[in-house]
């Protein structure tokens, strides 16, 4: 059963998935085989169907439900090339809450509750650029254009893209380059000169949270969250901001419309039009 790992493994990677992504749809197929102590290969729609109500019996959030079946689902279309065995599968609808968004005085408190200058850095560069927090850890230094002011980047997918370089941002990176002398390719580096890993970059957000007395719970995306409503209450345009913040849909972009205070206050009242 190890071959057809390597080959979802593989696909999974010719497909562009995140290695978050890879870890966790493998694991999804793995435990389907385990439960059933049987070859994905001989199994088919009956052992899917079992595996699913197994699932419903369980306690765990949406996401965890989809992602799931997103494994199953991917290891039956593409892996196995049979996508009859998962054509019945439906994904449970997960509600949208509203991101949170960070004001300045909670961000610069943030920022001063971290103790190493290299995620220090980090996460200032992605409360600048609005970049996911694996987008800014794999930076490299000549993804900084200078002379254009902007940050080339891979996000989903592999998808390239731009985003604005402040000039504010490009003297403190500089300053940061001549501090801690990064380990080339690498903007940010750890202690072996490999760029700061992602997870490890949570926990440290995670722990300047509780330092810095910040009383919502945020991880590391309400960065981006607070970038984009910025950029939305000055006034950007929206396929703008989706622009740089990589969105394939305008929609997921718009979802910063239900957190912007200062244009949920503009917003025209009909009481205001009557007289009396």
């Amino acid at each position: 059963m190890d071959l057809l790992w390597q080959w979802m493994e593989q696909d999974l990677a010719l497909a562009g998935r995140s290695p978050f992504t890879r870890r966790v749809y493998l694991s999804a197929a793995r435990a389907f085989a385990a439960f059933h102590g049987r070859h994905p290969e001989v199994m088919g729609q009956a052992e899917v169907r079992a595996w699913v109500e197994h699932l419903r019996g369980r306690t765990m959030s949406p996401q965890r439900f989809r992602q799931l079946l997103s494994g199953l689902a991917f290891l039956y279309r593409k892996t196995l090339g049979r996508p009859e065995v998962v054509s019945f599968l439906s994904w449970p609808k997960i509600p949208r809450k509203l991101p949170v968004v960070l004001n300045l005085k909670e961000v610069a408190a943030l920022l001063e509750a971290v103790p190493h200058p290299s995620y220090r850095m980090l996460f200032r560069t992605m409360v600048a650029t609005g970049l996911r927090i694996r987008e800014a850890c794999r930076l490299r230094l000549c993804d900084l254009d200078a002379a254009r002011g902007v940050i080339r980047t891979v996000g989903k997918g592999g998808h390239e893209r731009q985003v604005a370089l402040p000039r504010n941002l490009l003297k403190a990176l500089r300053r940061h380059c001549r501090e801690t002398r990064p380990v080339a390719p690498w903007l940010f580096t750890g202690r072996l000169g490999r760029p700061l890993d992602p997870d490890h970059a949570r926990r440290v957000f995670r722990a300047a949270c509780r330092a810095s007395g910040l009383e919502r719970r945020a991880t590391p995306h309400a960065l981006r969250h607070t970038y984009a409503t910025f950029l939305l209450e000055a006034g950007a345009d929206l396929r703008v901001i989706q622009a740089l913040l990589g969105h394939a849909s305008i929609h997921s972009t718009e979802h910063y419309l239900r957190v912007s205070t200062r244009l949920i206050a503009q917003a025209p009242n009909p009481l205001d039009q009557l007289r009396g």
